[in-house]
């Protein structure tokens, strides 16, 4: 009999300050923007990427400046 094939494990993220450090250096801006454009992108997920990964759900709403 064959053996089924098991799903790959799926690979740890980089975590928040990772992820924003690498935008900073791809997209030539501070560290604080970084965080602020990753922040942005986050709250943007689709639903089924917060199925995904319910992470997604604890950044907080923006503090809109007004």
């Amino acid at each position: 009999m064959a053996t089924p094939k098991k799903k790959a494990a799926a690979a740890k993220h980089p975590g928040f300050q990772n992820t924003a450090a690498k935008i900073a250096r791809k997209q030539g801006v501070g560290p604080a923007a970084a965080q602020r454009i990753l922040a942005s992108q986050t709250r943007k997920a689709s639903p089924a990427a917060k199925r995904a990964n319910p992470n997604l759900k604890k950044v907080p709403p923006s503090k809109k400046k007004g």
